[in-house]
């Protein structure tokens, strides 16, 4: 008889001769896809139950609210039970699939040796790296003792639409087991609205268990005062727009914001950039921007003053020996994300041209990688780009500066010269710097953004790249 296995969640099937097969079932977690990125939206599954999977073959693929991602097996083996259906919103960690896998196995069996199937005893799994984030399912109690699961997703409308824990239970769910999607709830709350639901059911406070360390995005609910005039159009935020509504809120909340304006004469630049461009491409296959000469200036900048690259912890400054610069990009849709350019400083100009290039044409076809958009130590945005002459940019957290670049217009300006001055036309840009006044006092932060200026002002004109 073969030796007693070790105990996992699995079935042993034991032969009466000497021979052991483990069929194990491993979890398929949700993977981690950045610091700051708690759940993500399952997209859709390449592979259905009974499929054959091999290690590194994608599974499924998943959305967060800045990129999406596909995932992988880390095993073979057979998929025997999808565990969320497409659409579902799933947290960091959490179990996505089960995936049964053969251990281990010996073949010096004989063929018609009889077969005992033993149940192995379950031990807890550890589900990710960070064992206080639990499944973002989460199980409401009532007076009926509905046992059924709900989603976040489903949670916020049942609280922000005011869905009560009995109307909840007796919704028909869709979802895989029964449970409730999005379409159902939604189905549901315009029945009411047209009167096709009695509201005889009493209307018993949602109570939610919510696993503490998932801080679930905050959204503050507006009731529309007229709905029924038809002037008026409802549009639901997307996922990211509604990341991006509540950072831009915390940001706001955490930095007091103080912005700083210089004027920079940048003609040599525009000058330089219109001589070599054709040059440029026709050597490098790359079109050169105004886009890397802003941050190789912003480069210079910080390195004279590193205080510029820091963090906020408390009442602790951790400055940054990398400089990570963030590129704010618009995205076809309107939303925006900010693809990270990391060590900038140790980029030339044909360099950085290159990367940023790939990160701009990757960020709107949405094919950025998650560690592309995380570690930023300083963020740039070109306001110009939309015709703006300026902006006052909220600085993103942790960091406590981001600059913006206005358009480029050409306008009348004294020109001084030792033979005395006159008016000539000539290129000029606003630049912006907004800054956390809690550790960046004005004199830093406005000399900062005065010493971009200044780089940019004394770009050599006959200079090579």
């Amino acid at each position: 008889m073969a030796d007693v296995a070790e105990d996992i969640d699995s079935k042993l099937y034991i032969c009466t001769t000497n021979i052991l097969v483990i069929m194990a079932q491993v979890e398929l977690l949700m993977p981690k896809m950045g610091e700051s990125i708690i759940e993500a939206t399952i997209l859709k599954w390449n592979k259905k139950e009974g499929d054959n999977i091999a290690i590194d073959e994608s599974v499924l693929d998943i959305a967060t609210d800045k990129v999406d991602s596909e995932v992988p097996s880390s095993v073979s083996g057979v998929l025997v039970k999808i565990l969320h259906p497409e659409g579902a919103v799933v947290a960091v960690g959490a179990p996505l699939a089960l995936i049964e896998t053969q251990v281990g196995a010996s073949n010096s069996a004989p063929v018609n040796a009889p077969v005992v199937e033993v149940v192995a005893p379950k031990v807890e799994v550890a589900k990710s790296e960070n064992t206080s984030v639990q499944s973002q399912q989460v199980v409401y109690s009532n007076a009926n003792s509905d046992s059924r699961f709900y989603s976040p997703l489903v949670l916020n409308i049942a609280s922000t639409e005011g869905v009560s824990m009995n109307e909840l239970s007796v919704i028909s769910g869709s979802g895989s087991e029964g449970r409730v999607t999005k379409k159902d709830i939604i189905a549901f709350i315009d029945d009411r609205a047209n009167g096709k639901v009695t509201n005889s059911i009493p209307a018993e406070p949602v109570k939610a268990i919510v696993p503490q360390s998932v801080a679930p995005v905050s959204t503050q609910p507006t009731t529309p005062t007229s709905l029924n005039d038809g002037n008026v159009e409802i549009i639901e935020m997307d996922r990211m727009r509604k990341l991006i509504a509540d950072n831009m809120l915390k940001a706001k909340q955490i930095a007091p914001h103080v912005t700083s304006f210089v004027e920079a004469d940048v003609t040599n630049l525009v000058k330089w950039r219109d001589r070599v461009k054709k040059d440029f491409e026709k050597r490098e296959g790359e079109k050169i921007t105004f886009t890397p000469l802003f941050v190789m200036a912003i480069v210079k900048a910080i390195k004279d003053f590193p205080l510029i690259n820091v963090s906020v912890d408390g009442s602790t400054i951790i400055v940054k020996k990398d400089i990570n610069i963030g590129m704010a990009a618009a995205l076809p849709n309107g939303n925006l994300i900010v693809p990270v350019i990391k060590n900038a400083d140790r980029l030339n100009l044909v360099g950085l041209t290159k990367v940023i290039n790939d990160l701009a044409n990757r960020a709107r076809t949405n094919k950025l990688k998650p560690d592309e958009i995380q570690g930023a130590t300083y963020t740039f945005t070109n306001v110009g780009t939309f015709g703006n002459v300026m902006g006052t940019p909220i600085i993103p957290q942790p960091q406590v500066g981001i600059l913006a670049t206005g358009a480029i217009r050409k306008k009348p300006a004294v020109i001084e010269t030792p033979e005395g001055d006159f008016i000539g036309i000539r290129q000029m840009m606003f630049l912006s710097h907004s800054y956390d006044h809690r550790v960046v006092d004005g004199a830093l932060g406005g000399s900062f953004v005065r010493r971009v200026a200044d780089y940019l002002e004394q770009w050599d004109i006959n200079q090579e790249y």
